[in-house]
């Protein structure tokens, strides 16, 4: 998608625009992390719901498939879908994603988690604000980075046979050097794609939508493989 109209529009106007557009990106990615992070904490807490999740294998991998459906059903039926059922999908995702973050409440310890999170927002912070400000075109970068990722998830899928720690600690070391590059890439794309004069629109909803779903997807990943780096674990 292009900037419509654009003509139209003063390089300010478009830059207020923008700028509201990245508060509401910003917003539904935060309640996204609020709600995965309350889910999480509770489940973690809740026997019954640790017995449900964690020490049933079946619906443990069930919900990682489950999510993995509605991402790409988010993905493929977005233009078709209304601005509720967009929200309510990622919410939905924000959800289960809580469900089976919760194991990490029993890898790792309470303190090494918030510290990891902390961590995390600042890296993910200083990269996405790269991505917003910086006048160099990060495509070429964005394309290696999401080659890299299949290879990563390649990689991750033979050590689930071979568990070798070190292989281990690589792989989390190359996780963390690409979704934090993949943090600016996709914020520098969310700003490029941002449909100018569609403000207010359910268009601009679900835009916002899946712009944070993006960035949603680069913060976990970035804390998950941090916290396989420098988690201490119970």
């Amino acid at each position: 998608m292009e900037h419509t109209n654009i003509r139209q529009h003063s390089p300010q106007q478009i830059e207020e625009e923008t700028r509201r557009f990245f508060q509401k990106v910003y917003a539904w990615m935060f309640l996204g992390l609020l709600v995965s992070g309350v889910i999480a904490f509770w489940s973690a807490t809740s026997p019954q719901m640790t017995a449900l999740i964690l020490f049933n294998k079946w619906i443990f991998y069930g919900l990682l498939i489950f999510q993995l459906l509605l991402v790409i059903g988010l993905v493929s039926f977005v233009k078709k879908i209304s601005a509720n059922a967009a929200i309510a999908m990622f919410l939905l995702y924000s959800f289960t994603t809580g469900l089976t973050l919760s194991v990490i409440f029993f890898v790792f310890t309470l303190g090494s988690i918030g510290q990891v999170f902390i961590i995390t927002a600042g890296m993910f912070g200083a990269m996405s604000l790269y991505g917003y400000t910086t006048k160099k075109d990060l495509t070429g970068m964005g394309q290696m980075l999401i080659m890299a990722l299949f290879g990563l998830i390649i990689a991750s899928l033979v050590n689930i046979f071979m568990r070798n720690s070190m292989f281990d600690f690589i792989i989390s070391l190359f996780g963390v050097v690409i979704f934090t590059g993949l943090t600016a890439y996709d914020t520098q794309k969310i700003k490029k794609e941002n449909i100018i004069g569609n403000e207010g629109t359910e268009e601009d909803t679900k835009e916002s939508i899946m712009g944070a779903l993006r960035l949603y997807l680069d913060f976990i990943n970035l804390f998950l493989h941090l916290l396989r780096l420098l988690g201490k674990r119970k």
